[in-house]
């Protein structure tokens, strides 16, 4: 991973990205038309806005927040596939399970990215550096089930999809990145990671509106192009067909709720 450094002003740079600008709008005052001495006496209905902000948070690791700085992660390309704003809280370096409080808080803790609002979609993923720092992807069974058991229907994971889910939220859980078959830093870590994946797919399978988005298939053997130079993060090809993949997912379920 990166040095001390330079993950934090990674982590700082990705945090004021994800904050965002509001717009202030003005209601214009109106006069209300004339009535004529004959016409009925209608009741005034008061219609509330509709919301204005975004209908889609993302939040996860590094392989969400890559690229954020140049406009060209995964919500950036979610953005440009289905022509509206995401709003990103994903952090460099978070994991789904995080003890210490402050930093945790502040988004280094998966479940502590969320913000309150008027979401249509929570985009997730994570785990990887649960797996990768915290047990080498060697003897993960206990770090593995603290995440999600293997019937995906407890641990840290479930508890994290429902809360999104509790607010209305569909959900989509978004898988890692393959190797093509070239040398990486986690080249270990395949067997161990297939198999959080495949406890994902089964919590996806037991509610319709959590939907498991898999990348396994998604780079062809021996190219390297969707890799970045550490092979771990995506390139920015990767970056975009990640995010056309996930947009494509929100853009199905869309048409048919």
């Amino acid at each position: 991973m990166t040095a001390p450094f330079r993950f934090f002003v990674s982590f700082f740079a990705v945090l004021l990205f994800a904050a965002g600008c509001a717009e202030t709008v003005d209601i214009a005052e109106m006069t209300p038309p004339a009535v004529s001495e004959n016409a009925d006496v209608v009741s005034k209905n008061v219609v509330e806005p509709a919301p204005t902000g975004p209908r889609i948070l993302a939040m996860g690791d590094s392989m969400m927040a890559w690229h954020s700085l140049t406009q060209a992660s995964v919500p950036h390309s979610i953005e440009k596939a289905l022509d509206e704003p995401v709003a990103s809280m994903a952090v460099s370096g978070a994991r789904v399970i995080y003890n210490l409080p402050i930093t945790g808080a502040m988004g280094l803790k998966i479940s502590s990215q969320y913000r309150k609002g008027e979401w249509d979609w929570v985009v997730l993923n994570g785990g990887g550096n649960d797996l990768w720092l915290g047990c080498g992807c060697g003897a993960c069974t206990r770090k593995m089930d603290k995440m999600i058991s293997e019937d995906g229907k407890r641990g840290a994971i479930p508890q994290m999809v429902q809360k999104a889910r509790e607010t209305g939220a569909q959900v989509a859980w978004v898988g890692y990145l393959r190797s093509p078959g070239a040398w990486s830093p986690i080249e270990g870590c395949k067997k161990t990671g297939n198999e959080l994946e495949t406890r994902i797919q089964k919590l996806a399978a037991l509610d319709r509106g959590v939907h498991y988005v898999s990348l396994a298939d998604l780079v062809p053997q021996g190219d390297r192009s969707f890799h970045g130079l550490d092979m771990i993060h995506p390139s920015l090809k990767g970056s975009r067909e990640i995010g056309k993949r996930v947009a494509a997912v929100i853009a199905a379920n869309d048409a048919v709720n």
